[in-house]
């Protein structure tokens, strides 16, 4: 018989317990330290979960204010308010216009609970160009002493003088032109809408000459729906009753130009043909491309004898007549005298040439282009047409809309500042002048307009608020504008903003700067800028503009594209974003 051995059979029990007490301790330990473990690592990414839902809200709160401002800028159609949904994300999108004319839009995104808020403010604004350091219209400018301009110079009427010009010089023929035809006054008795399909992409208007002339240029009345591209421009000859494939002149109608209010906006074209009186000739307008919520549209009437008004496309040619006898309200100007350069020093180290048809008494860098001349230290090249006459880059409607946006903001008393006082004010339109005198400092913070004269000196500042940012401020004045005595305009800080005072006044010194100018564009549409002493602008626009003593135009290229705060023309901009709660 076997013998079990008991006490070797407990040890083995006995082991085997405690292997099994082991085993659960260190499953014990181990799922502890696990949970240990495991517990940030889930709260980690909880919480990653929850801030990426949070930010989920946050983007697409911001893509719905950039999308409603897309929308606003497009004239496309926009309700009080706009919901938007992606994924389990929602937003709803609010604008409100504000008593001063900008709109706010407020988007509040909601994902599984997490809320985001974007506030947005946009304020209208206007792109300008402008491409020369000094532009005159039909009264020339006049370089005195040792005054210099430090860039290109365009001018519808002669320059002259013994000042300096560093860039080219250009002095176009036109000046003095006279309206041969015209057709259209007061409020049109139809609106003619062109540019927003495939079949009206052109509108055309025929007439016919009183007088054989030179063909100066061409006004329209028109205004314009959302942001239309450039329109090109043409005078044809005729072909059975339509516009023919022959072009006479061509030109661009510039869509800063145009408000979305009605007014006359002026073509000049690239050459000047001779037209013929008593023959037909078609002024066509096409648009860019067709768009339903990018058009123009100019207005109408039936009171034009000699032609009338289509709608069509150019290519293949087919033509509509517009109602019955309609015609546009249009003008054709002919004549003027030939351009004129004398005495003047144009260019720098072989840079810089002078073109008119007329060149005089000048010492020119580069090459002179020119039919006739004289006493210059080289001949005339005759390769190059006479050069035309040149669009200002503000339009008179775009000055009546500057003052709407004025108004926006009500009307104040005339302002007197002297002594070192300060003062903040805009959009606004201000009855009588505005004195700054004794180092007083007035702050724009909107587009102002001054019935009055603006007066600046001693040492006094007028600028416009940090606010503004890269953009740009107006101030429209109806009298005159004079500064002194080291009197100063600023921008808002900020590299590539700029005031632009504006001057409606038919006076030869509609605008008299003396001294320090500042960063500021001067404009002068109907009358003379003057500047003396140590004067600078950065750029002058005038009807005639007169230079004496070290008075210096120094031109800024970032001016081919500035944006204005406010104005008819532009797409709406950010004034400011921020997030709320």
């Amino acid at each position: 018989m076997k013998k079990i051995n008991l006490q070797k059979l407990n040890i083995k029990k006995n082991y085997g317990a405690a292997m099994m007490i082991f085993t659960l301790f260190v499953f014990f330990i181990s799922m502890t330290i696990i949970a240990g473990i495991s517990r940030p690592v889930i709260r980690e990414y909880v919480l990653g979960n929850n801030i990426l839902d949070s930010k989920q809200a946050y983007f697409l709160a911001n893509s719905a204010t950039e999308d409603v401002l897309y929308r606003i800028n497009k004239s496309k159609q926009l309700g009080s308010s706009v919901n938007l949904v992606l994924g389990t994300t929602t937003v709803t999108t609010t604008v409100t216009t504000l008593a001063n004319g900008n709109k706010e839009i407020l988007a509040s995104a909601d994902n599984a609970g997490y809320q985001r808020k974007i506030n947005l403010t946009v304020q209208k604004g206007v792109g300008t160009s402008f491409y020369y350091g000094m532009q005159s219209g039909t009264g020339g400018i006049t370089l005195n002493n040792s005054s210099q301009i430090i860039g290109n110079v365009y001018s519808n009427g002669p320059i002259t003088g013994t000042g300096s010009i560093t860039g080219t010089a250009v002095s176009a023929n036109g000046q003095s032109a006279t309206v041969d035809q015209t057709n259209g006054s007061g409020a049109p008795a139809s609106d003619n809408i062109f540019g927003n399909t495939t079949n009206t992409k052109t509108i055309a208007q025929s007439f016919q000459l009183t007088n054989t002339n030179i063909l100066s240029s061409a006004q329209i009345y028109i205004k314009k729906v959302g942001s239309p591209a450039d329109a090109t421009v043409t005078i044809r000859t005729d072909s059975s009753g339509k516009p023919s494939s022959t072009i006479k002149a061509t030109g661009t109608l510039s869509t800063n130009l145009v408000s979305t209010n009605y007014g006359w906006v002026n073509i000049n074209f690239t050459s000047n043909p001779s037209l013929t009186s008593a023959t037909t000739y078609w002024l066509t307008v096409d648009g860019a491309s067709a768009s339903g919520s990018n058009y123009y549209i100019i207005g109408g009437n039936v009171n034009y004898g000699n032609g009338t008004a289509k709608i069509g496309k150019l290519s293949p040619s087919t033509w509509t007549q517009i109602g019955v006898n309609t015609d546009l309200f249009f003008s054709i100007s002919t004549g003027g005298a030939y351009g004129s350069i004398n005495g003047v020093t144009v260019g720098t180290a072989g840079v810089g040439n002078a073109e008119a048809h007329s060149v005089t008494n000048s010492t020119v860098a580069g090459t002179i282009y020119c039919q006739t001349g004289s006493s210059n230290n080289k001949a005339c090249d005759t390769s190059h047409l006479d050069p035309v006459s040149a669009n200002f880059p503000v339009s008179d409607q775009n000055i009546t809309d500057w003052k709407d946006d004025a108004l926006l903001g009500g009307t104040s008393p005339a302002i007197s500042l002297s002594g070192s006082s300060t003062q903040s004010i805009g959009p606004k339109k201000i009855t009588g002048n505005v004195t700054l005198s004794s180092n007083a400092v007035l702050t724009v913070t909107g587009v102002l307009w001054i019935t009055g004269n603006l007066s600046i000196s001693n040492n006094s500042i007028m600028k416009l608020d940090p606010s503004f940012g890269a953009a740009g401020g107006v101030v429209i004045v109806d009298g005159t504008v004079s500064t002194a005595n080291s009197a100063t305009f600023l921008g808002s800080g900020t590299t590539g903003s700029y005031m632009m005072v504006v001057s409606t006044n038919t006076g030869s010194s509609a605008i008299s700067i003396s001294n320090t100018a500042g960063s500021i564009i001067l404009i002068a549409p109907y009358g003379g800028v003057v500047l003396s002493n140590s004067a600078g602008a950065n750029q002058v626009t005038a009807k005639t503009i007169t230079l004496s003593n070290s008075a210096t135009i120094t031109y800024n290229s970032g001016l081919t594209s500035s944006s204005f705060s406010t104005g008819p023309s532009g797409a709406w901009t950010v004034k400011s974003w921020k997030e709320t709660q």
